[in-house]
């Protein structure tokens, strides 16, 4: 077999095996899942995750995974925990240990202390018969899956599933908490995400540059405002300001003839144009416009027309 071939199989084969493993996450949605997600939304302190190895770095993810959900949460290495950081956990708070065996030795500091404050912990784990489920105020527990390691040592098929299963907690703490996207906006200001999350108010296009003409307008001059404002579209507003329709590019091949120059904005329009609140986000208004296969989106407030944004401007920020 030569050595492509071979680089192939191995990674499609590790795949494969994981995929697996992931599909057996079915069998965890069940009351336990639900009193685990129920204990952490009631936590009036932090959720602090918990775990050595492979399992601590998941961990770490996991939590800043759920701070950034707005669930306030910490990493603790079990490890440094029987070490000092043990005093960082509060009666108030929740903790998630996190052990493919459930019998990792440095984690049983961790089980007496909670246990001694009468501290919830949640453990998510595939070992029913182990001391850290049986020990859990309530234990979520996977089946344990053969690891894509071809020696099934390396954790890989295991972490990739607790990766997934703190995922879904932190995904269905959000919807319970009414987590919206301008929270999101309020904690991530910076990278690619941050731009994102901008207003679509604080990038659009306004007054003069607005492509607008009247519905009484004829399309002589309605075709020289589309011209001068370059955004491939005009909006047509009625005699109180308020935009009742939407004139494109496509509308002119669609419906250009002989009288074609004579005829009123009105006659041409697509009306009922689809339009968005000041309010809303780049990376929403972004979806809408890949939705509709439309270029342009006009701001409205109170039907009227205060500003426009063209999707290169969406593309250039969020790219």
């Amino acid at each position: 077999m030569n050595k492509k071939k071979k680089i192939l199989q191995s990674a499609k084969k590790a795949f494969l095996k994981e995929l697996g493993s992931i599909r057996s996450l079915t069998s965890i949605f069940n009351e336990k899942f639900y009193k685990a997600v129920d204990i952490i939304h009631k936590s009036k302190g932090r959720i602090i995750v918990t775990g050595i190895g492979k399992s601590a770095h998941i961990g770490n993810k996991i939590s800043a995974t759920l701070t950034s959900t707005g669930t306030p949460s910490y990493f603790i290495h079990a490890t440094e925990a029987s070490h000092g950081d043990l005093g960082s956990i509060q009666k108030n708070d929740c903790v998630i240990a996190i052990s493919n065996s459930g019998e990792t030795s440095e984690l049983k500091n961790i089980i007496h202390f909670t246990k001694r404050f009468n501290i919830n912990l949640i453990s998510i784990s595939s070992n029913s018969k182990s001391t850290l489920y049986k020990n859990s105020t309530v234990g979520i527990l996977y089946k344990k899956p053969v690891e894509a390691c071809p020696m099934n040592l390396a954790p890989t098929s295991s972490t990739t599933m607790t990766l997934i299963i703190g995922d879904c907690i932190a995904i269905a703490l959000l919807e319970l908490k009414g987590f919206k996207s301008t929270n999101f906006k309020n904690i991530h200001p910076g990278g690619n995400l941050g731009k994102d999350l901008k207003y679509v108010s604080e990038i659009m296009h306004i007054k003069k540059s607005l492509p607008i003409v009247k519905d009484s307008e004829y399309m002589s001059k309605a075709l020289l405002t589309m011209t001068s404002k370059s955004f491939g579209c005009a909006g047509v507003i009625d005699n109180k300001n308020k935009i009742i329709g939407i004139i494109t590019d496509g509308d002119l091949r669609r419906k250009i003839n002989s009288k074609f120059l004579n005829k009123k904005a009105s006659e041409i329009m697509t009306k009922n144009p689809t339009v968005i609140d000041e309010k809303m986000l780049v990376g929403e208004a972004l979806n809408i416009m890949n939705k509709k296969k439309i270029t342009s989106l006009f701001i409205c407030k109170k039907g009227k027309p205060i500003g426009i944004v063209h999707i290169h401007d969406l593309l250039r920020l969020t790219s």
